[in-house]
Parts: C-alpha cells; structure tokens; sequence
C-alpha cells in the first residue's frame, strides 16, 4: 500500500495495491499494521455510508470532544471531492484546508484525525461513501463549518451544489471558537 503523507500535519492518503483480471480487482482495503506504520492508530468502532448523486456537498462536520471522531474514509462506487479543514488551535496550519479526490477505481482513502471538519461533493451519481470512525456517532456533540466560508477559499469544482439547510448555516471560521 502506498501513503501519502499530505501538507496537514497527521493527515494520510493510503493508495492500496489492486490485482486485478479478467474477472475483476481485489485489494487491501484496511489494516491495522500498514496503518500504525504510517502513524495512525485508531480504535474503529463504527463504520457509516452514504449515497450521493451528482452534486450533492456534505459537510463541512466534525464531533465536539468528549464524542469527537476521526475517520478514514473511500468512495467505493464513484468519485467524490473530500476537503477536510484544520481546526486544531495550536496548529501551524489552523484553518488550512487539503482536498483530495476519492474514486471507486483508485480505491484511494483518507485518514481524518480529530481536530478536522470534513466534507465532499459528489462527482457522479450513486457515490458510496464509506465512513469508518473512531467514536461513535453523538447528535449533541455535532458541529461545522461553513461549506462556502469565503475565508477558507475553498474551490469545491461545481457550480450550483445540492446542499442541505442544516449545512447552509452552519459559522463561518472568522470568530469560531474551536473545541480542538
């Protein structure tokens, strides 16, 4: 398995080796030692999916601590634009954003650590979104960002995205008081 360590400190990329004929592709998508090697060691509890057409933007979340969660995700059909955002106080690189294309034929996966508010758009219709998660998921701890923060400068590559309400009001970073 490749991975790529990307400009945000903890955040990994993890490209696995396919074999594939003519009968398909197999590949590794999770393990636990190619992960501790990289620097990751998490204790999965839960794994969530979603399914999203074309244009659909989720996000920009993240789970408050005592509940907050990290994740590794993958898009097992289709593609997906995943931008995760820095909200670690004492990060050099608070408020930075690093986007990275997931898709069903790279079978590509990104490692979330707490402190991120994570969010996508879908490329194609029926994107499988895969979450696996470090906590479990706990509505009273939920919390975001503005997907469209025009201080973040984040450059989704759609015009015109399927956004819910809940996530067109979420704050903006500028006077965000992050629990990170």
């Amino acid at each position: 398995m490749e991975i790529k360590q990307h400009a945000l400190a903890g955040v990994v990329e993890f490209i696995p080796r396919v074999f594939g004929d003519a009968r398909g592709a197999f590949f590794e998508s999770f393990s636990a030692r190619v992960m501790e090697e990289a620097g990751v060691r998490e204790n999965w509890v839960q794994d969530n999916q979603s399914r999203s057409d074309k244009g659909v933007l989720r996000g920009l979340h993240f789970q408050r601590p005592p509940h907050a969660q990290a994740k590794l995700v993958r898009v097992a059909q289709g593609r997906a634009l995943d931008v995760i955002v820095d909200l670690r106080r004492d990060s050099a690189t608070y408020g930075q954003h690093v986007q990275v294309e997931l898709d069903a034929q790279r079978y590509n996966m990104l490692y979330v650590p707490v402190g991120f508010a994570h969010g996508f758009v879908a490329l194609e219709d029926d994107t499988l979104f895969l979450y696996k998660c470090s906590g479990y998921y706990q509505p009273s701890a939920e919390g975001g960002i503005l997907w469209n923060d025009p201080g973040l400068n984040i450059n989704w590559g759609i015009d015109n995205p399927k956004v819910s309400d809940k996530d067109q009001i979420l704050p903006v970073l500028e006077g965000f008081e992050s629990p990170f």
